[in-house]
């Protein structure tokens, strides 16, 4: 699997920016993706040094309008913490 492939998009919500700052960023990846695979492309893309991987399976959520429902889609989610004396990510420094 190529490292484009793992990473999807990174999540952008008011806990993900809180964590910017502490050198924490959170990813949408692919399903199938290992905490292995997932350093491997952060370091590889971004050219970061990735200290750990916390990765979470996210449920889709039901949604109803008016008489019909359904759910959102399941993803996999990675919270990437980066050492201490490595560079931050350029794309989230214009957003903190």
């Amino acid at each position: 699997m190529l490292s484009h492939d793992v990473i999807i998009r990174p999540v952008l919500t008011e806990k993900s920016y809180a964590g910017i700052e502490k050198k924490r960023y959170t990813f949408v990846v692919a399903k199938s993706a290992n905490k292995t695979e997932i350093k491997k492309a952060v370091e590889e893309v971004f050219g970061v040094q990735v200290e750990s991987v916390n990765t979470m399976n996210v449920r889709g959520k039901l949604k109803r309008m008016g008489k019909n429902q359904g759910y959102t889609p399941a993803y996999k989610k990675a919270i990437v913490q980066l050492k201490a004396d490595s560079k931050s990510i350029e794309f989230f420094d214009s957003l903190s």
